[in-house]
């Protein structure tokens, strides 16, 4: 056994820890990764889990919600206890402080101290990175983006969710519990990996262009000179009163090739547009129109599993706003059986981190 997908709906986490201790005899795992729902004492899982399986690397954070192998669940614990015969070595860094000033270079300087090598000599085909940030800190963008400057080694991941509270969510380092931070995984991975990103939009063909924008809070005040609310009910032909009704199903999204990076509205403020990702003055994109999640999702599983038949297992970036979508649907059933054949854990996320950081989206970090 390479790869192990268990799941704990105790609510104490002692009850939690030996039950992930019984279910795992079979596997000495190198990397963990855990998922938990922010209705659990997470402080108190995160250490225990680095005292139960202190040979492993562990990582985890809080969710909107956590994804297993054949199944949504909500208030429950997910792990993914990863061995030997997947991973070569796996390290873990902290950023700090990633709301005002923070520096990446001792995380990476990390990086190259642990796996004796600098970062531009490592192959871009074994080393793989996984990110998990603060959700509310509203950083990832500049996060990301600092990562992007010292490395061209994929990193994929989310934002942490605390179940639709927007008061606190935490990440787990190793046992110790962090906020306003961001946990970088770097793993050498022993056969490569592969990555899914997924999400259930096409373009309209419509544009717009963002001509004033207020970066740091995520905020479009104008598309094309005119009011952002103004501009966005034209383009989609409805009234202002309308417009909160149309963000899930009309999000906007940044074009490479084909290719949506999905950019969606929060809320109305004033005659502005709060955004969930940040948006660019002069960036121009396309409004989109929403599709069918389930129907997508299958497809891109289907079609990585015709070019990798021996996916070992699948680390699963939801986006909040699909499991919305999915439970407004009633769906949840449906979409978690996609992954009933392969080890998988994931959570909803309060934001998704592949290239950029997206919304509506699902990052799936595949293990080979």
């Amino acid at each position: 056994m390479s790869v192990l997908s268990l799941f704990s709906d105790k609510t104490t986490a002692p009850e939690i820890i030996a039950s992930f201790i019984n279910k795992s005899q079979e596997i000495k795992p190198r990397f963990i990764l855990f998922f938990s729902s922010s209705t659990l004492p997470f402080k108190e899982i995160s250490e225990e889990m680095k005292a139960a399986f202190p040979q492993a690397q562990v990582a985890g954070c809080t969710t909107a919600g956590e994804i297993v192998s054949g199944a949504m669940l909500k208030n429950s614990v997910v792990a993914l206890f990863i061995d030997d015969e997947i991973i070569d070595d796996a390290a873990i860094s902290v950023v700090g402080n990633i709301k005002d000033n923070f520096s990446i270079q001792e995380t990476m300087r990390s990086f190259e101290s642990h796996f004796k090598m600098r970062l531009n000599e490592m192959d871009l085909k074994k080393f793989a990175g996984i990110i998990l940030l603060d959700g509310l800190s509203g950083a990832e963008e500049i996060v990301i983006e600092n990562i992007g400057d010292y490395t061209d080694i994929t990193f994929i991941g989310g934002s942490a969710g605390d179940d639709l509270k927007f008061k606190q969510t935490l990440l787990s380092s190793n046992g110790t519990t962090l906020s306003n931070a961001a946990i970088l995984v770097l793993l050498k991975m022993k056969n490569g990996f592969d990555i899914i990103k997924t999400q259930s939009f096409s373009t309209t063909g419509k544009k717009l262009t963002a001509t004033k924008v207020d970066e740091k809070s995520r905020l479009v005040i104008e598309f094309d000179n005119k009011p952002a609310l103004n501009a966005y009910c034209e383009i989609l032909g409805i009234e202002h009163t309308e417009c909160s009704k149309y963000f899930m199903s009309n999000p906007l999204g940044l074009m490479l090739g084909d290719e949506p990076f999905v950019r969606s509205p929060q809320q109305v403020k004033g005659s502005s547009i709060a955004f969930y990702c940040n948006i660019r003055e002069g960036m121009i994109l396309d409004v989109l129109q929403t599709g069918n999640i389930i129907q997508d999702t299958r497809k891109a599983l289907t079609d990585k599993l015709r070019q990798n038949p021996s996916i070992k297992g699948i680390v699963n970036f939801n986006c909040i706003l699909r499991t919305l979508e999915l439970e407004q649907q009633n769906l949840c059933e449906q979409y978690g059986k996609l992954f009933s054949s392969i080890p998988t854990v994931g959570f909803s996320t309060y934001g998704e981190a592949y290239i950029g950081h997206i919304n509506q989206t699902a990052t799936m970090f595949i293990l080979l």
